[in-house]
């Protein structure tokens, strides 16, 4: 969180322009720290306290700021000291710099890097969204097959300054193909055994993933071999880039924020929630929830056609919210289930039989349950209030009723909560939107059809 009283301080310094206590204040906090106190200064003040450290520190100040405080300093500098500061910036967190920004800003920014990162930008801007290549950075320890423990360490020196991690060092032959592994603590276990090369060092069996592939599949690897990157490569094995754990938090962190978001039927905020205007929340809300209610009106057409069965037997209105609760309930737990199971890779289209199966056993096992508690309440219903038009209604009738209502329902929304995200994921759609709200509506209207047409059946 932003402390504003830290501000007061930050102006003074610039109104003074006390370089001395500037450059104190870039230097002497973690970096994280001091993007957070910069980030509520304007641009330009932003800019001025910066300059008073070294590049590599405020390469690493300016990657903890939100993506649009980035964009709106790089926008506001000069081009040159902007492009000094990408230079700086890791390869991926570079090219996401210039993805945020205006195009022709950024294409000025590029044209002044140097040839070699110029080159790595325009290549990693290619890569579509979402795939593993457009998260990926180029910065990573290459080392040569043929290469002794020795010459591998004073490889690393040369090359660690320009590197984020070292954590695992990636060995290539002479065509750049990725023939093996080798852990900076292997490494550094092997010093002083003679003439061992990292041919004989490394290991062969690699888990890698292509740089088209989704990036949803680079977090489920790194998440089930807890490693600390993944190596991505071409068709012909030749290593492009790497994707780091770091990075897999973040993404993995927006992705929850945004099944969250569409979960309750929100459309996704790009911002802080203080920080987005009124109207674009509102405007968000607003679609989602229109359409849900459009989607709720069925539910008044449904009460009206069966509204001569109410007034033959008035007691079924008190049983009506306690029904469709339980078919929205039971649907949106497996909805919630079925939509986190995707996205963790734990079952997959082709399992769809075996949801089905495996929901239908789940929504009679539940249903069983609920029912025979709804029974319970339907039986001691006070008798004063069991008399239709066409008699008295006995309680065991009206509870018999009740309870395969419940069975029925229950079922039902198990099925449809469970079937649903699948469908969306075969026809492209994120199932996150088949979630509680969509879930309930969409049973609320399917179990008051249920609902009287089986007190039709028994009571009517």
């Amino acid at each position: 969180m932003i402390n504003p009283l830290f501000h007061p301080e930050l102006r003074e310094m610039l109104a003074e322009n006390d370089v001395e206590q500037m450059r104190i204040f870039c230097d002497s906090l973690h970096p994280a720290r001091a993007a957070e106190f910069l980030e509520g200064l304007k641009a330009p003040e932003i800019w001025e306290i910066l300059r008073h450290t070294d590049k590599a520190n405020r390469a690493e100040i300016f990657s903890y700021f939100e993506i649009d405080t980035q964009t709106t300093l790089l926008e506001s500098a000069p081009r040159e000291e902007a492009s000094e500061l990408v230079e700086e910036l890791p390869a991926d967190d570079r090219v996401d710099a210039l993805q945020a920004m205006d195009d022709e800003a950024a294409e000025e920014i590029i044209s002044l890097l140097p040839s070699e990162e110029r080159r790595d930008v325009l290549r990693l801007r290619a890569f579509p969204e979402g795939t593993c290549g457009a998260e990926m950075t180029s910065d990573f320890v290459r080392l040569h097959e043929k290469m002794t423990v020795e010459e591998a360490i004073a490889e690393i020196g040369r090359q660690v300054h320009s590197h984020e991690t070292v954590y695992y060092l990636y060995v290539l032959d002479e065509w750049d193909h990725l023939v093996g592994l080798v852990s900076a603590k292997h490494l550094l276990a092997a010093v002083g055994k003679g003439e061992v090369r990292m041919g004989d060092l490394m290991n062969r069996d690699l888990i890698t993933v292509k740089a088209m592939d989704d990036i949803q599949h680079a977090i489920e690897v790194v998440a089930k071999y807890d490693f600390l990157a993944i190596p991505v490569v071409d068709d012909e094995h030749r290593i492009l880039g790497i994707i780091t754990h770091d990075d897999v938090i973040d993404l993995t962190s927006e992705e929850a924020t945004r099944d969250a978001h569409m979960m309750a039927a929100i459309s996704p905020l790009e911002e802080a929630y203080l920080e987005v205007p009124f109207v674009t929340i509102w405007r968000k809300r607003v679609f989602w929830l229109s359409c849900l209610f459009i989607g709720g009106s069925f539910t008044f057409s449904a009460m009206l056609y069966y509204s001569e069965a109410l007034e033959q037997l008035t007691v079924l209105a008190m049983f009506i919210p306690l029904c469709i609760a339980t078919g929205g309930n039971s649907g949106s737990q497996a909805a919630t289930l079925i939509t986190r199971s995707l996205a963790l890779g734990d079952i997959r289209l082709l399992d769809w039989l075996r949801v089905l199966q495996h929901e239908i056993l789940m929504g009679l096992a539940l249903g069983v349950i609920l029912g025979a508690i709804g029974f319970c309440l339907a039986f001691f219903t006070p008798h004063s209030m069991l008399e239709s038009a066409s008699g008295m209604v006995q309680p065991w009738e009206l509870a018999c009723t009740i309870g395969l209502v419940v069975v029925l329902i229950c079922l039902f929304g198990t099925v449809i909560g469970s079937m649903l995200p699948l469908l969306f994921k075969r026809i492209g759609v994120d199932p996150a939107i088949a979630s509680s709200p969509f879930v309930a509506t969409f049973v609320d209207v399917t179990g008051i059809v249920i609902f009287f047409n089986v007190a039709k059946l028994w009571l009517l």
